[in-house]
């Protein structure tokens, strides 16, 4: 509203201001008011404004009659536009929805197709275990095979796919060379349709580790996650675990099915696997699916572990598993072996006595020979090991004696226990006939696992000292030290004087702090005036045995008054 020539309401007489608040009051409403008569109200400015309303044309037709042509023709003109433009918009949606679930579709066939063509690429030549390994295409870098084993032929059959039917697990103490000798066969055939990787303890490590060997991402890649918001992870490891070997599985049944050889997978270090709930499940997972596949030659799975524990559990439901067990070199062999290796790093071959004194020292243990063959000087370097071996085993399991103190009492049991069994060890060596034969080398003494755990009183520490390197459990479960080093250790550290003494009082404090633990004390009050107490003993048929009185007795400056 203007506010031109605006006078103001107070100078107006009474009978000019109803005509200027009626024409204020109409500008305000809207265009379809009317008087209570029904008469429209007219619009007039203030000072001479326009009407903004469109004045009727004074040539147009009037409305035709309802239901003639005409109102048709009107009807058509007014919602046709309408209607087409409804049709066009529901067109266009539906094409678009067509157009977005066939591209959907298309990407997820797309994504199907590479990932089971990915997982088929990881079983082509050139594994990347082959290259962690140092064994590439340049010869020169990868390393030298200086030792053959009788285990080495059995190995390079089941790698070359040509040992069929079985699943397996190698099993041996650490340092004897399983790792070494399933490289060496996947060298032969170039990594071709073989994958290997490394277990953990943490199944979301070993899921990676599995993802990676056969070249799966679980699904993280799919474009598809971009329309929803989720967390990081939808499901559980041991889930993707069971996803990525269903993948493999078409692949491995493709193969079969084009007349190919069955795949291998290995797993390497499996005693890293915790023995718990989950590690047992995980265990469990991989039998069924290596039972299924070696029985219908889909894949090999070959295992390898240090500690006996993994082949316990594995037995409770092994139908086609067959076991391999690694043992440490004979005599012959690893003089041999220690010669060859030491003259392709010197260019120098020692002598026979040097190599039978190293042997002597160390025994056959491949790790051990390995160090000793690039020592400057080898005997002080087996001299380091035997050292290093008895330290390690004094700082697992020593016995602290009838000083110690009571909170230790859970880690001397565990430690007793061990050179109980140490003990027991070299007393079985001083019986044996044959401890060293000339061509075989030591023969170390060994205790049955049903035998070891009756010596020690306990049935849970064998297997944590298998996975510490202190004694070891081997295929046909016998105990015995871990290594020649260990069993040298034990001879030394059981022979000190005074250790038998030892160990008894350490024995004897322990049975004192259980006995503490399972005593109840006893208070007995109130016995003033000559009261006291009587207890009755009965047998357990319920059958009275003895009275015992408590009462107080006399002191003797009473005894003098009387």
């Amino acid at each position: 509203m203007t506010t031109r020539s605006i006078v103001p309401l107070r100078r107006m007489s009474s009978a000019q201001r109803v005509p200027v608040i009626l024409l204020v009051s109409a500008r305000c409403l809207p265009y379809s008011a009317t008087w209570r008569g029904g008469l429209p109200l007219q619009y007039r400015g203030l000072s001479g404004d326009p009407d903004p309303r469109p004045s009727p044309n004074p040539n147009a037709l009037p409305d035709p009659p309802e239901g003639d042509d005409a109102t048709q023709q009107s009807f058509r003109a007014k919602w046709g536009p309408t209607l087409f433009k409804m049709f066009e918009s529901a067109a266009t949606t539906f094409a678009s929805i067509a157009i977005l679930g066939l591209v959907g579709y298309s990407y997820t066939r797309y994504y199907k197709h590479m990932v089971l063509q990915k997982i088929d690429n990881a079983f082509k030549p050139g594994d990347p275990y082959l290259e962690l390994a140092g064994v590439g295409e340049d010869e020169s870098s990868s390393a030298v095979h200086w030792v053959t084993r009788a285990e080495q032929d059995q190995i390079d059959a089941i790698i070359s796919g040509q040992d069929q039917g079985h699943y397996f697990l190698l099993i041996g103490e650490k340092g004897t060379g399983k790792s070494s000798m399933i490289i060496e066969a996947m060298k032969k055939v170039g990594g071709d349709g073989i994958s290997m990787f490394d277990a953990h303890g943490d199944l979301e490590i070993f899921r990676i580790r599995l993802g990676r060997a056969l070249d799966f991402e679980f699904h993280e890649d799919n474009i598809g996650s971009l329309f929803s918001i989720r967390g990081p992870r939808d499901a559980s490891a041991l889930l993707d675990v069971e996803r990525a070997l269903n993948k493999f599985e078409k692949v491995a049944l493709k193969r079969r099915n084009e007349g190919g050889r069955p795949l291998i997978i290995i797993i390497n270090a499996m005693h890293l696997i915790r023995d718990d709930d989950d590690g047992q499940d995980l265990l469990e997972l991989i039998q069924q699916r290596a039972e299924m596949w070696c029985a219908t030659n889909l894949a090999t799975v070959v295992l390898n572990s240090d500690d006996y524990w993994v082949y316990e559990r594995l037995k409770q439901h092994a139908t086609r598993m067959e076991l391999l067990p690694v043992l440490d070199l004979t005599k012959d062999k690893a003089m041999t072996a220690l010669a060859n290796y030491r003259q392709r790093l010197t260019g120098q071959r020692p002598p026979h006595n040097i190599l039978e004194e190293i042997y002597d020292r160390v025994g056959g243990r491949l790790a051990f020979l390995t160090r000793v063959a690039k020592a400057d000087d080898m005997l002080a370097t087996c001299d380091e090991i035997c050292e290093k071996e008895k330290t390690w085993f004094l700082n697992q399991c020593w016995i602290l004696g009838e000083e110690m103190d009571d909170d230790v009492m859970d880690q001397q049991k565990y430690a007793s226990a061990a050179m109980v069994l140490a003990k027991a060890l070299v007393e079985k060596e001083k019986d044996m006939e044959l401890t060293y034969d000339p061509s075989r080398g030591y023969i170390l003494p060994e205790i049955p696992l049903h035998e070891a755990r009756y010596i020690m009183t306990r049935a849970d520490f064998i297997k944590s000292y298998d996975q510490i390197n202190v004694f070891t459990i081997n295929s046909k479960a016998m105990v015995r030290a871990d290594s020649v080093p260990m069993q040298r250790a034990f001879r030394e550290i059981c022979s000190q004087e005074g250790f038998d003494k030892h160990l008894e009082a350490t024995l004897d404090r322990i049975s004192a702090i259980e006995s503490l633990g399972r005593t109840r004390e006893l208070t007995i009050k109130d016995l003033w005036n000559k009261g006291r107490y009587s207890i009755s003993m009965n047998s357990a048929a319920g059958q009275p045995l003895r009275n015992i009185t408590f009462e107080v007795a006399a002191r003797p400056e009473d005894t003098e008054d009387d």
